[in-house]
């Protein structure tokens, strides 16, 4: 049983920065495939960004290739989502999941934070 607490969100203009955490509690987080989804309002859940247990693998959505940094830290049971030149389009709550393959989709990630809200003004 993994869970997952994410934290850093909040209110930025456009074209500001904003450095999401995710705390996992366990011992198993390195054994973990570490994910980051975002849902607007009205919108479906989609993949932002994966990262694989060892750090040495990511993939990001296009829509944010180039702008949003995935990266973890397993000493400290952490992932960690850089996002820089947010947009409007970015306004979304943010989630992080956990899971045992290295998936763009949803499904696969059996354990999931609460979200934290994060909020692009123009």
């Amino acid at each position: 049983q993994v869970q997952l607490v994410e934290s850093g969100g909040g209110l930025v203009q456009v074209g500001g920065s904003l450095k999401l955490s995710c705390a996992a509690s366990g011992r198993t987080f390195s054994t973990y495939t570490m994910g980051w989804f975002r849902q607007a309002p009205g919108k479906e859940r989609e993949f932002v960004a994966t990262i694989s247990r060892s750090g040495a693998s990511t993939d990001y959505a296009d829509s944010v290739k180039g702008r949003f940094t995935i990266s973890r830290d397993n000493a400290k049971n952490t992932v960690y989502l850089q996002m820089n030149s947010l947009k409007p389009e970015d306004t979304a709550v943010y989630s992080c999941a956990g899971g045992l393959v290295f998936s763009r989709r949803p499904q696969p990630y059996a354990y999931w934070g609460q979200g934290t809200q994060v909020t692009v003004s123009s």
